[in-house]
């Protein structure tokens, strides 16, 4: 049936707050009726909006940038809270549209909400119709060769490289955006940031939410950061990742204009660093594949014999852990970085993690709650298929008696103690050969670094080698377990 041309139709931003490459809004376009931007505030037991405090205050400026560029083009974003359907409900009567256009969301609760909304409002009448764009594949498309979902890394990246070749859209030139809006809520009345104390005082330092700060990353990464990326990226003081992951999970920059921006960059660059960087969004992709088809991903082990493990007790070990007073300087920078810029580096959350799970013997699903409250990258999928690799109980996970050497591992990574002087500046002063291992320094190297343990800085809170001798009894204990 012909739609009326006089009538608006609602484009629904949810996670993917840009106008470059998307899908949604492009159909919007070329259907040839005015456009209601629309942003809505869901409530919290929905899942679907910002995970963490951290993520509200990316939110918060990422929803200013989008207002700003819609506003540049005549237009403006609408916000409004409440649940979805009542929302788009009440706008369609105050507006008259009879259409409403969306991008597909992947988590559980998202993709419940959605196909609810859809039966409804075509119960009204009103036109709904969703894009895909979010991610490289659809998890509902891509299976085995037995027609199962993928649950190896390896031969999902193979297939998932196969399959696509993704063709990025560019903003069309001239949105027809209503000029007239309903009522909008204030930005300012969410209360997104922090404020008494305002402890994300120092992100702005590291990030600029919004399309054109993710068009800046994906730019200055290429430019001067992916001829290397393979090995570089694994040095945390080291300026070699991408910093995209943030601007990925609010979706100010999609993963085919990601992929896009690496094609044809083998004539100048080595062809390694351009198939590693792919891989790492690739894995993006698989984590929404099992968060697809597990959607517990967060909340139970995907091995069920991981049930059974005997997890420690120690509330006092997890909060030296998440405030960065352990005793392993690796570790402690990690967690400091994380509290200071809402971020954390790959290789150190891998060691932060293992810390945590297997020398402190603490459920991963309590660091996996931390994380999601405390970055501003917090993504559903990729943050509870990366605890589950570290736990050894996800899918394709590294196996449990994998315990990482929180010294030696800061030795290898950040040989000369310079990520750990950043973020641990009590320790700054400390000889390199013992900036990973301050409790094995002589008492005169101490003073002259003015560290005192226990006092300044703090003995381990527990021994590595022990610790390790434990984690592995309690893993053979449940080991062979159906």
């Amino acid at each position: 049936m012909a739609k009326d041309a006089a009538k608006p139709v609602i484009l629904w931003f949810r996670k993917d707050l840009r106008l470059d490459d998307n899908k949604a809004l492009n159909a919007a376009h070329f259907s040839g009726r005015p456009i209601i931007s629309l942003y809505i505030r869901e409530p919290e037991a929905a899942g679907t909006g910002p995970l963490g405090a951290a993520q509200s205050w990316w939110l918060h400026h990422s929803l200013e940038a989008l207002d700003g560029s819609l506003r540049k083009r005549r237009g403006g974003l609408l916000l409004a809270s409440g649940e979805a359907l009542g929302v788009l409900r009440s706008l369609i009567r105050q507006s008259d549209a009879d259409a409403v256009f969306w991008n597909r969301r992947y988590d559980p609760p998202g993709i419940s909400i959605d196909a609810h909304i859809e039966h409804e409002l075509e119960k009204q009448a009103i036109e709904v119709k969703s894009f895909g764009g979010q991610l490289l594949h659809e998890p509902s498309q891509l299976m085995t060769g037995s027609g199962t979902p993928y649950r190896v890394y390896t031969p999902f990246w193979r297939a998932l490289e196969r399959s696509i070749e993704p063709e990025p859209l560019d903003i069309p030139s001239k949105l027809q955006l209503a000029s007239k809006l309903p009522g909008s809520e204030k930005l300012e009345s969410w209360k997104l940031l922090s404020t008494q104390p305002d402890w994300a005082s120092n992100f702005a330092d590291l990030w600029t939410p919004g399309e054109e700060g993710a068009q800046e990353k994906l730019r200055t990464f290429i430019e001067d950061r992916l001829d290397g990326y393979k090995e570089n990226r694994d040095y945390p003081a080291k300026p070699a990742t991408s910093m995209l992951s943030p601007h990925l999970a609010l979706g100010e920059i999609s993963p085919a204009r990601i992929w896009d921006a690496t094609r044809g960059l083998s004539k100048h660059l080595p062809a390694a660093d351009i198939v590693h960087f792919r891989k790492e969004i690739a894995w993006r992709d698989f984590s929404y594949h099992l968060l697809a088809h597990f959607p517990r991903l967060a909340t139970a082990n995907w091995e069920d014999r991981f049930d059974r493990f005997e997890w420690g007790s120690a509330e006092e070990d997890f909060n030296a852990w998440s405030r960065g007073m352990t005793g392993y300087p690796i570790v402690d920078a990690g967690m400091r970085q994380l509290w200071r810029y809402g971020w954390m580096h790959n290789r150190v959350r891998m060691i932060a993690a293992s810390f945590l799970i297997k020398d402190l013997m603490v459920d991963w699903r309590h660091g996996e709650a931390w994380f999601r409250d405390t970055l501003v990258d917090a993504d559903p999928a990729n943050n509870a298929a990366s605890w589950q690799w570290v736990a050894g109980s996800g899918a394709d996970a590294s196996p449990f008696f994998r315990v990482f050497n929180p010294v030696l591992q800061g030795e290898k990574f950040d040989p000369d103690g310079d990520f750990v002087r950043s973020h641990v500046p009590e320790l700054r002063k400390l000889d390199a050969k013992y900036i990973h291992r301050p409790f094995e320094a002589p008492k005169s190297v101490l003073d002259a670094a003015d560290v005192i343990l226990g006092e300044t800085y703090p003995e381990p809170v527990v021994d590595h080698a022990g610790a390790r001798k434990r984690a592995l009894a309690a893993y053979n204990a449940i080991r062979g377990a159906a």
